[in-house]
């Protein structure tokens, strides 16, 4: 019954919900830019909690909360935030689009883990590694950002007042969520936005490019550091309209399936490698690295 629903909506003019999924480090506060420009424009807003606590884990919660929306859906997520949504989203017709900002973007078989293996970034020096425990006798890790990090890794174009602020109440992700495979890719059915941050620190801009061209992804680049829905809410606002407004031939063609298309990625040098595994499960998260190389397309004879 889902999509007759979202086609009552439709015709009645009512715009879809923005449902936003933040990343690990962070909290729901973190849209607050974007959620008061949305709703300036009429949209219906939802920023729940995401768990941090693994792929598996954090998709299945955020399904369940979508399964209480009503009507059409924008899903959007940034940093890690992204993995989320490309699970969470599947099999859900009230998904009309996604949208990434400056976020991960695994494919089916991906990895936190596997992608860290393509594109290096500064994460790795930025983090520290937590134990904690939980009820019934639950052990595990936790990663929080460094506080005299966060401001040149995370947030370089926020105040550092306002930097100050994000280390003190930032929000740790368990080390044990970025070894998990996503088990699906909703950006292959359903229409995909990306927003690039060219300063970003935390995820290479080269993943996210590689990333939004894999997906065919109507992509927008600016100036930003990786939390650019707080740094410049509304370029991120305009992206998220752009996807709730798309119809038509306006909306990118999904991407196709083939998994032999990716790109070979080089071996990392041993001092580099040596640095990530010494990060832990940091480079896991958001970064990873190496450069990649395109194949030559041989010239048929005439």
């Amino acid at each position: 019954m889902a999509a007759p629903a979202a086609a009552e909506d439709d015709a009645a003019g009512r715009k879809p919900t923005v449902v936003l999924i933040h990343g690990a480090f962070a909290d729901g506060s973190s849209w607050n830019g974007v959620i008061e420009r949305l709703e300036r424009r009429g949209y219906p807003v939802f920023a729940p909690a995401n768990p941090l606590r693994g792929l598996a884990t954090d998709s299945a919660y955020i399904a369940s909360v979508l399964d209480s929306v009503k009507g059409p859906i924008v899903l959007v997520g940034h940093s890690y935030g992204g993995a989320v949504i490309s699970t969470a989203a599947a099999g859900n017709s009230r998904v009309r689009s996604l949208v990434y900002v400056s976020a991960l973007m695994p494919d089916k078989g991906e990895s936190g883990q596997s992608l860290a293996a393509r594109f290096p970034s500064e994460l790795a020096t930025a983090t520290k590694a937590v134990p904690y425990r939980a009820g019934g006798g639950v052990r595990g890790t936790d990663l929080y950002l460094k506080r005299d990090k966060l401001h040149r890794v995370f947030a370089a174009d926020l105040p550092a007042s306002t930097a100050k602020l994000l280390a003190v109440t930032q929000r740790p992700a368990a080390t044990a969520t970025f070894s998990e495979k996503a088990k699906v890719a909703a950006w292959r059915q359903i229409p995909s936005w990306f927003l690039v941050a060219r300063q970003d620190k935390t995820i290479n801009p080269r993943q996210e490019r590689f990333e939004a061209k894999r997906a065919h992804s109507h992509t927008v680049e600016i100036n930003s550091s990786h939390v650019a829905m707080i740094a410049h809410p509304q370029a991120v606002t305009d992206l998220i309209i752009k996807a709730a407004t798309a119809t038509g031939s306006a909306r990118p063609s999904p991407a196709a399936n083939p998994s032999g298309s990716r790109a070979r990625a080089e071996s990392r040098p041993a001092d580099a490698a040596a640095a990530w595994v010494t990060a832990g499960a940091a480079a896991l998260l958001l970064g990873g690295g190496a450069l990649l190389v395109g194949r030559r397309r041989r010239r048929r004879p005439r």
